[in-house]
C-alpha cells in the first residue's frame, strides 16, 4: 500500500492540535476556583456562636476558627475576604457573638460591629477614673478584681493620676485578659497619644500633666466647635492670675453631671479642684479627654477673652468684656428658667 507522506503528516499534525486543546482545557477546568461560601442573602439569626479574637491573632487563625465553629462553609472564603478587605484590620481582640452559616463578606461585617462584642469597655469623653471602673465591672469583671487593678496600675512619669491617662475609645479584650493587663493597656494608648500630639514638649513653660489637665478641663467645659476658644480663655486667666472659676472642676469635687446651675455653696468647697477659691489649675485632671480636646490645649484660638457662658444649648459666647458677660449672664437665666436646658 502506497501511503501519501504529506497526508499522514497532516493527520498526526490535527490528532496533537486536538490532544494539546483538550490539555489546555482541563488545565484551565482545574485551575483557580473560588472557595465554598455561603450565599450573602441567606441569614438564618437564630444560630449564634462566640468566636474568640485574642490580641495580634491572624487572619488565617481566625478564618480557621470560623469554619470549624460553622459560620463560613471553608477557611479559604474567609481568608480571602479578609487579605483584600484593609478594614479587618479593625477586628477588635474579645468575644464576638457571630451568625452561623453567613458569607466570609457578612462575617467580617460582624466581626467589625461594636455590639456583637462582649465585654466591651466604651470609654466616652470627659469620662471619670471612678465612671471607668464601673465600665470594667459591666464588661464582667469581678469588682475586687477592678478595684485591684486600678490600685496596682503603675502610673508613668511625669503624671502623678491615672485620671486623664484612660484614653476615650471604645476597647475589648480577648476572653479572660486580666484587668490589670487591660488597664495597662487602655493607659499605654494615651501615653501613644500624647506623645504623638506632642505632649512631651513643654508648651508655654507647662508641664504634660498641666497640659492634661487643661485639657480635660476644655472637655468637660465646651462644646466641640468652641474647644479652641474655652482654652484661649484658660491661658489668658492663667497669665493674669485670674481664678479660672469653672463649674466642671467643682462638678468633678462633687461627682454630678447633668447639673447647669452652680449654686454658691458649691462654689465655696474647700478644695484645690475648686477654681472659685483656688488660683491656678486644679492638681490633676478633672477627666479623661478625648484627642479633640488634647489638640485644643496645645492650640488655642487666639484672642482676649476672660469670659464665656452658654446662654442657651449651642450658643455659647465670649468675651472680654466683664458688664457684657453679666448681661449675657441675664440672658442664660432667662432662658434656664423658661427650660430651654430641660430639666436641671
Amino acid at each position: 500500500m502506497i501511503v501519501n507522506k504529506g497526508a499522514l503528516a497532516r493527520v498526526i499534525a490535527a490528532l496533537l492540535a486536538t490532544v494539546l486543546i483538550i490539555f489546555s482545557l482541563s488545565v484551565i477546568d482545574r485551575g483557580p476556583k473560588a472557595p465554598p461560601d455561603y450565599a450573602c442573602d441567606v441569614i438564618d439569626g437564630a444560630a449564634r456562636v462566640s468566636i474568640d479574637i485574642a490580641a495580634g491573632e491572624s487572619g488565617s487563625q481566625i478564618a480557621r476558627e470560623l469554619f470549624e465553629k460553622g459560620v463560613t462553609k471553608s477557611i479559604d472564603s474567609f481568608f480571602r475576604v479578609a487579605v483584600s478587605d484593609p478594614s479587618s484590620e479593625g477586628i477588635a481582640p474579645g468575644l464576638h457573638s457571630i451568625d452561623k452559616k453567613i458569607c466570609a463578606e457578612l462575617a467580617l461585617t460582624q466581626l467589625l460591629d461594636s455590639e456583637r462584642i462582649g465585654g466591651l469597655i466604651p470609654i466616652i469623653e470627659g469620662a471619670w477614673e471612678v465612671e471607668i471602673e464601673k465600665l470594667f465591672v459591666e464588661a464582667g469583671y469581678p469588682i475586687a478584681e477592678v478595684k485591684q487593678a486600678f490600685a496596682k496600675v503603675e502610673i508613668p512619669a511625669p503624671f502623678l493620676t491615672l485620671e486623664g491617662l484612660l484614653f476615650p475609645a471604645q476597647y475589648s479584650f480577648a476572653n479572660g485578659t486580666p484587668a490589670l493587663i487591660a488597664l495597662e493597656q487602655i493607659l499605654a494608648r494615651a501615653i501613644t497619644e500624647l506623645s504623638s500630639l506632642g505632649y512631651f514638649t513643654p508648651v508655654r513653660n507647662y508641664s504634660a500633666p498641666e497640659l492634661l489637665t487643661i485639657a480635660s478641663i476644655i472637655q468637660a467645659e465646651g462644646d466641640v466647635k468652641d474647644f479652641d476658644k474655652v482654652s484661649q480663655v484658660i491661658y489668658n486667666r492663667l497669665r493674669i492670675g485670674m481664678p479660672l472659676q469653672m463649674d466642671s472642676t467643682v462638678n468633678y469635687i462633687e461627682k454630678r453631671r447633668g447639673q447647669i446651675f452652680l449654686s454658691t455653696k458649691s462654689t465655696l468647697i474647700n478644695s484645690p479642684y475648686n477654681t472659685y477659691r483656688s488660683r491656678g489649675l486644679p492638681p490633676s485632671p478633672i477627666g479623661n479627654p478625648g484627642k479633640l480636646a488634647l489638640s485644643a490645649a496645645l492650640n488655642p484660638a487666639a484672642g482676649k477673652w476672660l469670659y464665656f457662658i452658654t446662654v442657651a444649648p449651642g450658643d455659647t459666647r465670649f468675651t472680654d468684656s466683664f458688664d457684657e458677660f453679666n448681661g449675657w449672664k441675664l440672658i442664660y437665666k432667662a432662658n434656664l428658667r423658661s427650660g430651654k436646658f430641660g430639666d436641671n
